[in-house]
């Protein structure tokens, strides 16, 4: 019989602590945190998103290698998620393709996995925070602060360095470096942007729907130079005291931060009013000229907030009379609502982050096995490796996936 220890009891040590046990592992997990599975509970605003049955997006997940994330998933998809879910007794509800637990707890799912595992008699060891680990001749030998323990095989899910609160602190790329593997550097994704336009800070708390087209410029030039990337989002924008924030700059937030680090310009050129293309709005906004006063011209078409800003930004005043307007300032008005263009100049910090982007670099694993090709007999699952998906439960997705695949083949 494998003896396996698995380090770290997030989502991915969950799911790879019971398939090596139902698979004929005797399974120890060591859990830094005080219970397993305390990141489960936030994910999905607490109703846990933990997968997506919309796999059509080239882009969901993102890495250095597409092709190894899809070989993994490949082998524990998301039918297969669902199914093993409600195997376990979970009621599911799925809403545009985001599937919840029907009760809408994360907890639930939690809960279920920790029942599992007591039954596959898998041994959790909580407030185990593992300090070294060390090929031996026969394995494996674990050392936490207040024991020594020996295996055959280890799988590593201890997490990156996002969320830090739920037990993410990146001891995990320590481990795996001191082992002769390459780590991408770990970065924040799918956190809020900075920006350096100082009038931002009047339009917090405003929520909106948006289009953002995300372009890296070379070398900090913003002018006549040709773009390294270019990405667009269309979705809710919040405003916040410092930037941007909601799921539409989540989703593009991972190329904006591994830009910067490059020293990399990055613009967020923003669309306030996507449905309408910019020859329509100039008609609309030509429609509505019976106001008196730029401000209640605008009212209904942005929020009220927003108004004085954008007229600002267009040199115009709110008090100035609509039948001044010229067509000039007119379409200036919205041109502005179609592209408002924001320097990007930072993100929040990894408390403010869901995943990492970076990590182990996954051509040191083997796509079919999660094994590595330097180490044998230690194993990586989950956020450890550098993929990261965007927001809608692919994260989680691959926490299933990945868990299930080391758990499966370092059982056998």
């Amino acid at each position: 019989m494998k003896q396996v220890i698995v380090i770290g009891g997030g989502a991915s040590g969950l799911m790879a602590a019971v398939t090596a046990a139902s698979n004929g592992a005797k399974v120890t997990l060591l859990e830094g945190m005080e219970k397993p599975g305390k990141k489960i509970l936030v994910t999905g605003n607490g109703r846990c998103n933990l997968t997506n049955t919309d796999e059509t997006r080239k882009d969901r997940y993102r890495g250095s290698n597409p092709d190894f994330i899809e070989s993994v998933i490949g082998q524990f998809p998301v039918r297969k998620t669902m199914e093993y879910f409600e195997q376990l007794g979970l009621l599911l509800q799925i809403r545009n393709g985001y599937v919840y637990p029907y009760v809408n707890q994360a907890s639930a799912v939690q809960e279920l996995l920790l029942l599992e595992a007591a039954r596959l008699h898998v041994k959790v060891k909580c407030n185990e925070k593992v300090k070294t680990l060390e090929p031996t001749e026969n394995g494996w030998k674990v050392q936490t602060e207040t024991w020594c323990y020996s295996c055959h095989r280890v799988i590593l899910a201890a997490g990156s360095c996002a969320a830090p609160g739920t037990g993410s602190d990146g001891s995990g790329y320590v481990l795996a470096k001191n082992l002769g593997h390459r780590i991408i550097a770990p970065m924040e994704a799918l956190v809020p942007l900075k920006v350096s336009e100082n009038w931002v800070r009047k339009l917090s708390g405003i929520r909106m729907p948006a289009g953002i087209t995300l372009k890296i410029l070379p070398d900090g030039k913003q002018r006549d130079c040709p773009l390294l990337g270019c990405f667009h989002e269309d979705g809710e924008l919040q405003w916040t005291e410092y930037g941007i924030s909601g799921i539409v700059v989540f989703q593009l937030s991972r190329y904006a931060v591994r830009a910067l680090a490059e020293k990399k310009a990055v613009l967020a050129e923003l669309d306030l009013m996507p449905e309408y293309e910019e020859e329509q709005l100039f008609r609309h906004m030509k429609n509505r000229m019976r106001y008196e006063r730029t401000e209640e011209w605008l009212t209904g078409l942005l929020p009220k907030k927003m108004i004085p800003v954008i007229l600002e930004l267009c040199g115009l005043k709110s008090s100035k009379k609509i039948s001044e307007l010229t067509e000039s300032e007119i379409r200036s008005v919205v041109h502005k609502c179609k592209q408002l263009t924001l320097h990007v100049t930072g993100c929040k910090s990894f408390e403010a982050a869901q995943v990492c982007s970076g990590g182990v670099d996954t051509d040191q694993a083997d796509p079919l096995t999660l094994e590595s090709k330097r180490t044998p007999g230690l194993y990586f699952a989950g956020e450890v490796l550098d993929v990261d998906g965007i927001c809608g439960g692919y994260n989680l997705q691959w926490a299933w996936s990945s868990g299930y695949t080391a758990g499966l083949h370092s059982a056998q």
